[in-house]
């Protein structure tokens, strides 16, 4: 059992207040997810040709100035925004040069997220300490993606923790448990395709981010994953335009959206979408079975 949460904000005069309106969202799943949790928020792109990497050091002492200037010296312009043992790196490089880069620089840090728009924190603990220990409330963006575990597959360690990424600005929750990931994975590495951990979610991330890759838009990519992911599941996708969410042919997964002229708001149970401003008068759904629903940043 975990607890998802997603926000998408339509109207440009709240996206200052993206962290504030998800906080009791986020805590809200405590119950649900208790053990680790996590959180991709979708903010200003990074300038130029710059790519924005989420890195983080677990309980290893980085001098994370050293490490941006050390970047700098390899790639050329950077600059590094820190958040005690996270940290957001801005330089012009892949995402590939990137994790190489690191494993000669920095081996003890680990690369989280790449892409233009969206950065990701996760750790271990309960969730209103982890949105406490890296300011949640203080963010701004469109649109985010969040996520608390109750592991019941696979380690507790940030590294296990939701959301898991795949290339730029790409990002997956999930609730539920699949049978068949060790099956998944064993065809996406014949393509290449690189795991960090055992956890099922990471296989159903890099299953539908491989299809995108390969050209496949998301419905498209969905369709395809319906046929290969065998379990239940509710998954909660965020790309760097778009926040959307689906569920099993069964619908065994809980999920619930709130839809006003300001926002589009999701999560497990209606008690965290509860102190949203309007949601009494929200449209609530509880979304189909096999049907994607996405909705795009204006």
């Amino acid at each position: 059992m975990c607890g998802i949460v997603g926000l998408l904000l339509k109207k440009p005069s709240l996206r200052p207040a993206l962290g504030e309106l998800m906080l009791p969202m986020f805590v809200g799943m405590t119950e649900r997810g208790p053990d680790s949790g996590g959180l991709a928020v979708y903010g200003a792109p990074a300038t130029g040709d710059a790519r924005k990497f989420s890195l983080y050091a677990g309980d290893v002492a980085v001098d994370w100035e050293a490490l941006g200037a050390a970047a700098a010296e390899r790639f050329g312009r950077t600059s590094i925004e820190m958040n005690g043992n996270h940290a957001i790196l801005e330089v012009s490089a892949t995402h590939d040069a990137m994790a190489a880069w690191l494993e000669g620089a920095a081996p003890d840090v680990a690369l989280l997220s790449a892409g233009r728009a969206m950065d990701l924190y996760k750790d271990v603990g309960a969730p209103a300490a982890i949105a406490q220990r890296y300011g949640f409330a203080s963010l701004a963006g469109t649109h985010l993606v969040g996520h608390t575990r109750m592991a019941t597959e696979s380690a507790v360690t940030p590294a296990h923790a939701h959301p898991f990424t795949f290339g730029d600005d790409f990002c997956l929750v999930h609730n539920g448990s699949l049978s068949n990931p060790n099956n998944v994975r064993r065809e996406l590495e014949h393509h290449g395709v690189r795991f960090e951990t055992d956890n099922d979610t990471e296989a159903a991330c890099r299953f539908i981010g491989h299809r995108l890759n390969e050209g496949d838009d998301l419905a498209a990519a969905m369709q395809r994953a319906f046929s290969v992911l065998d379990g239940f599941y509710t998954l909660l996708i965020g790309t760097r335009d778009s926040l959307a969410i689906v569920r099993d042919p069964f619908a065994c997964k809980p999920a619930i959206v709130a839809e006003t002229d300001d926002y589009v708001a999701i999560s497990s149970e209606y008690r965290s979408l509860a102190d949203l401003p309007g949601v009494a008068s929200a449209r609530l759904f509880e979304p189909r079975p096999r049907q994607l629903y996405q909705w795009h940043v204006q």
